[in-house]
């Protein structure tokens, strides 16, 4: 009897055990096609779990307990659909065909509310026409960088996360990029689609970045002065209606210490008040000597929308960067086509160990848009920008030590000592009207505008260095004159007499890194940063107008440009540029997932704004003259491309074709006797072929890749040996690719995944020289995630370079190379709740 009883309750207790509920059903599209790859999560008080539908768009749950669920089900490009469900008994149930229905995203006409998807893809824009458009109608090429690709890459700084996109490529180490083919000057990039003034040396921080944008060709018509190849313009986190909050900590070679917040979600009941705030910090050493930076990143914004006509929206960022310039690893006794790269380590550095640079800025932006009727809705933007440098750094003269004859010692550098202080003001404002209306069969979406840019470069600032040679007197002469040799103060190294410099030059062959006392230095040169103020008005109109399967995209910009130097001073003088700018852009549906697209674009940029980057310019950026009496610099863009998505637009794919044409280029004379002088190089032409692809190859496996190939050359100089020479900074091929893939839930490794990166450069015409070539690279990175099963937890191990290769991301001359970094690896932990 007893052993009756015990096999009755073994009985009952596995019955408990191994009874399941089994639940399954059918994922559709609207139109009852099968969806692969559908994702499927369930959850009550005390059960978690999920599957993945199969081809047929058939899944299948077990659940080991009676109860009511909560059954989301969702797919890239389609509303998720979320329901609750009563299981009550220990049976099978058929949830039937669940219908998802396509995604069709109703835009806001100004971006307030955040971004709510969580992938590579980025499908829309607001920035490239002022006016919000899908990327696929967009009849002009413009690649994404979204923040789930920036966090899977570790990209804290800018650089890392615009090297996946095709024809983008570092022309240093500085924030600094050539885009199909033409180098950036040192304007700064866009912030919402508003101009900033960020200086180019230190690389900005992607903590509070929703996505990058990189809007290919001249997009004056839009932007007003922007670059000929293209424009970086970083879109920042904005609130959403949802409760989020997340949370990491990063620690990796070179001393790096990591971490970062983003909180964002309503303040109140009826969800018309939100918030987000995102912060970051960093302290890093790194492998270049004596190099490092502390970076500080602040950023609260606020969005308001009390009802659906009115939406406001305020922001605030705060950035303070403090580091080093790094002017790159010099080589010596470099002897043209014979000198090998790796001749001295990737970290030589010049500086000194009490060298600093301070960067600190302080934006402020406001956003409104009210919609008076379906028709007419008026946006408004004001951003109030401050930025202020502190510099001191030693630095090479670009040019060797000299013995008593006047021949180089080819193992001493040359150096000088520089202290820098410039404070600037930027506004911006942009106001335009939008018009929805239909004529006939003809829809428009026309936009009436008006955008002021104004930059002020404040009283205060100034430049002292200390250069040259000493003379017996205590006096300094900034040139040394083997002629008259007695008149200098001498000094030995080695066997040599060399004259006596004012700044100790550098021991290339014995680096000594002491803190320098600049007590030592005698002043030669102070320069007052003369005031100035350049403004920028400009009206514009644009129509965006669509029939059947054509949206024609036509505008025209009339800018106004004043330079004024020594502004309210002394000696004020003014120059002023105006011209009339269009813009026109054709796109064609082949089919529902198929776009073909036709452009031309103009570029106007008064030399003003472009007199920095040009080689030897700099010091002309502080002359009492404005560089905008020479003729401003002009480009055109000529573009063809084709947009389309596959796997029920699990991945898109972008191609296009162009050609770019500027010229006007001011460039150095190279005139001893005047290094100020400058002349008008003359033009230049970029042609090339580029592709994007990007999203879920299965529901599990993201990949984001791209391929550019650049053919840039000079087709007009002042110097006649250059007229069809390659063009500077440019690498004829480049690639990319990032992938990352997650094991699969009913897998034994289902809380892991993987990620694998390619870049691929071609080799390099430095800046400064022609003499030699930084040589082509190929690098691959690696990731390993790890993620228990319902948990918000995850952690991250990014190693880059695996293969320790030593490779160079640019280079200015044999002075300046910038060499990539080592194998490095991050550990990061990162929750959300």
């Amino acid at each position: 009897m007893k052993k009756q009883y015990l096999v009755i309750m073994l009985t009952l207790i596995c019955q408990q055990i191994f009874s399941q509920i089994n639940v399954t059903g059918k994922i559709v599209d609207h139109e009852q096609n099968p969806v692969l790859g559908g994702t499927i999560s369930y959850y009550n008080n005390n059960e978690k779990g999920g599957a993945v539908s199969n081809e047929e768009g058939m899944f299948n749950l077990a659940l080991s307990q009676t109860g009511t669920y909560t059954i989301k089900i969702s797919f890239v490009g389609y509303a998720s659909n979320t329901k609750t469900y009563d299981f009550l008994e220990n049976k099978s149930y058929d949830l039937g065909a669940i219908v998802l229905q396509e995604n069709v995203q109703q835009l806001q006409s100004v971006e307030v509310v955040g971004r709510v998807k969580r992938d590579y893809n980025s499908d829309y824009s607001f920035s490239a026409t002022k006016v919000a458009i899908s990327n696929k109608e967009l009849p002009q090429a413009i690649s994404s960088v979204t923040k789930e690709l920036i966090s899977d890459r570790q990209a804290f700084q800018l650089a890392d996360a615009v090297k996946v996109v095709s024809g983008v490529t570092p022309s240093s180490v500085y924030n600094q990029y050539n885009i199909r083919g033409i180098s950036q000057n040192e304007e700064g990039q866009l912030i919402n689609g508003l101009r900033t003034r960020q200086y180019y040396f230190l690389q900005p921080l992607t903590a509070n970045i929703e996505r990058v944008e990189v809007i290919k060709g001249p997009a004056s018509a839009t932007f007003a002065s922007v670059d000929p190849g293209g424009s970086i313009n970083m879109v920042t986190k904005k609130p959403l209606t949802e409760d989020r909050k997340e949370v990491s900590l990063s620690v990796g070679s070179f001393s790096t210490i990591r971490g970062t917040l983003d909180f964002t979600g309503p303040l109140n009941e009826s969800k018309t008040l939100l918030y987000r705030v995102n912060g970051a910090y960093q302290e890093a050493r790194s492998y270049r000597d004596l190099i490092g930076n502390k970076s500080v990143l602040i950023s609260p914004s606020f969005s308001y929308i009390p009802n659906n006509k009115t939406a406001i929206n305020a922001e605030l960022i705060f950035n303070n960067m403090n580091g080093n310039l790094d002017r790159g690893q010099p080589i010596f006794g470099a002897v043209d086509g014979e000198t090998n790269l790796n001749s001295t380590p990737i970290g030589t550095n010049l500086g000194a160990t009490n060298d600093f640079f301070k960067s600190k800025e302080v934006i402020i932006t406001g956003s409104i848009s009210h919609k008076f009727s379906p028709g007419i809705t008026f946006n408004t933007s004001y951003m109030k920008q401050t930025w202020t440098e502190d510099l001191q750094e030693h630095r090479t003269t670009n040019a060797f030590a000299v013995d008593i004859t006047g021949a180089p010692v080819t193992s001493l550098a040359a150096m000088r000592f520089i202290q820098r202080k410039q404070f600037w003001n930027i506004d911006n404002i942009n106001s335009y009207f939008n018009f929805d209306f239909k004529t006939g069969a003809l829809g428009h979406k026309l936009l009436v505008g008006y955008d002021l840019h104004y930059w002020e470069k404040q009283k205060g600032g100034g430049q002292n260095s200390a250069r040259g040679y000493l003379l017996n007197d205590g006096s300094v002469i900034r040139n040394f004159d083997p002629d008259n040799a007695s008149n200098y103060q001498t000094i030995t190294y080695g066997d040599l007499t060399l004259p006596k410099p004012n700044v100790n030059h550098f021991d290339l062959a014995n680096p000594s890194y002491t803190i320098r006392n600049i007590q030592d230095y005698t002043i030669n040169s102070r320069i007052a940063v003369p005031s100035a103020l350049t403004t920028s008005n400009a009206v514009y109109i644009q129509d965006q107008v669509k029939w059947n399967r054509f949206m024609l995209l036509l505008g025209v910009r009339h800018e106004w440009f004043k330079d004024i130097t020594n502004y309210e001073a002394p000696n004020e003088s003014s120059f002023t540029n105006e011209r009339l700018i269009p813009r026109i852009g054709l796109t064609y549906s082949i089919s529902k997932s198929i776009n073909i697209y036709g452009t031309y674009l103009e570029g106007f940029q008064p030399q003003s704004n472009t007199v920095t980057l040009m080689p030897s310019t700099g010091q002309f950026f502080w002359a009492d003259e404005s560089p905008a009496r020479f003729k401003p610099l002009i480009s055109d863009l000529k573009e063809i491309g084709m947009k389309t998505d596959f796997f029920n637009k699990r991945i898109t794919m972008n191609m296009a074709v162009y050609e770019i044409n500027q010229k006007n280029i001011l460039m150095s004379a190279n005139d001893p006797s005047q290094p100020d002088l400058l002349i008008q190089r003359g033009a230049d032409r970029s042609r090339g072929f580029e592709c994007d692809i990007a999203g879920y190859v299965l529901p599990n496996w993201q990949v984001n890749a791209s391929y550019s190939f650049i053919d840039a050359k000079i087709v007009n100089d002042a110097d006649l040996a250059l007229i069809g020479a390659r063009k500077e900074n440019t690498p004829k091929q480049s690639a990319n690719l990032w992938t990352r893939y997650n094991f699969d839930s009913a897998s034994k490794l289902r809380d892991l995944g993987v990620g694998l990166g390619v870049q691929h450069q071609g080799n390099k015409i430095p800046w400064f020289t022609r003499a030699f070539e930084v040589p082509a690279f190929t690098v691959f990175d690696a990731a390993f995630y790890y993620t228990p099963t319902n948990s918000n937890l995850q952690l991250a191990v990014n190693v880059n370079n695996v293969f320790n290769t030593t490779y160079w991301l640019g280079a200015q001359s044999y002075q300046r190379l910038f060499p990539g970094a080592p194998r490095n690896a991050t550990l990061t932990l990162n929750y959300k709740f």
